[in-house]
């Protein structure tokens, strides 16, 4: 896929995370991600991700996260305040800029470690009875210490939808965005809710068009902080866009203004970074676009 966190992914191992002799051979020859309480990853002296090991880290600490294996080597995420001060970081770089220039494996595996670290985070104690929790499976299982309830990590799924109408395409942007800067319409999955329905709804919620039919074409983990993109084609009626509270504009553009775009050469439309989803569909629809003449 032309976009970030899904290529070469590790092999998640899942028997492994309840052998602990496993994992503790596994960990002197480990390969570690350090992460800030930002989600932002270490670096080495070049920017590139650090060759860390468990053994340079020492004892793993209980809150090390196996993340999986890459052939025999296992990989760990490790929150960098739990790192031994003999671990210095040379530096961190978020996980948008490391899609940009890590190697494929590395930033994928940043991805799950800043999505399984961020939910541990925020997930300490019981929704229940708001006991602490404590933690099983190599990270990815809280247990309540008070009535015993499990927690496991959560993962929001949020359809995204390159909308036509046959010859245009249907773009918003959010107020907080950088100028000029447009995305294909998205929205969160509601309980009771089928994908579909998703679509149909967030896109006249958003814009005041109506979707006739749609399509799902692929996904993309998105930890900004938990969620998975569901992408989707759709196909609508002309409606004239109208925005409520969520988007500070919509509109339609012609495949001539997208083309444009997709070379960064339109003086007022800039489209969604190239690690996104929301690229890979606009450049998906104006090529079907293109070669349908």
């Amino acid at each position: 896929m032309d976009f970030s966190f899904v290529d070469a992914p590790l092999d998640r191992a899942e028997h492994l995370r309840t052998d602990s002799a496993a994992l503790a051979r596994l960990w002197p020859e480990a390969r570690v991600l350090l992460l800030d309480a930002r989600g932002d990853a270490a670096v080495d002296a070049h920017g590139g991700p650090p060759a860390l090991t468990g053994t340079a880290v020492g004892q793993r600490p209980s809150s090390a996260v196996f993340l999986g294996l890459h052939g025999e080597q296992g990989w760990f995420a490790l929150p960098a305040a739990d790192a031994p001060p003999a671990v210095p970081a040379q530096g961190f770089v978020d996980l948008r800029s490391a899609a940009a220039q890590w190697p494929a494996r590395e930033a994928t595996a940043f991805a799950q470690a800043r999505a399984v670290l961020h939910w541990r985070d925020r997930q300490r104690y019981c929704g229940a009875c708001a006991a602490p929790l404590a933690w099983a499976r190599a990270g990815w299982l809280g247990r309540c210490t008070g009535c015993g309830i499990e927690h496991y990590p959560r993962t929001d799924p949020a359809v995204i939808v390159a909308v036509s109408d046959g010859s245009r395409l249907l773009l918003g942007r959010q107020g907080a965005w950088p100028a000029r800067r447009y995305s294909t319409l998205a929205g969160f999955v509601e309980p009771g809710e089928t994908l579909e329905q998703t679509v149909m709804r967030e896109v006249f919620e958003e814009s005041g068009v109506r979707v006739r039919s749609c399509r799902y074409l692929a996904s993309q983990p998105w930890p900004f902080p938990s969620s998975l993109m569901l992408g989707f084609v759709a196909e609508a009626e002309p409606d004239v866009p109208r925005v409520n509270d969520e988007l500070e504009d919509a509109r339609w553009f012609e495949a001539e203004a997208i083309g444009l775009a997709l070379d960064d050469g339109h003086p007022d439309l800039q489209l969604s970074p190239v690690s996104s989803i929301s690229r890979w569909l606009i450049a998906r629809w104006y090529a079907m676009r293109s070669s349908a003449g």
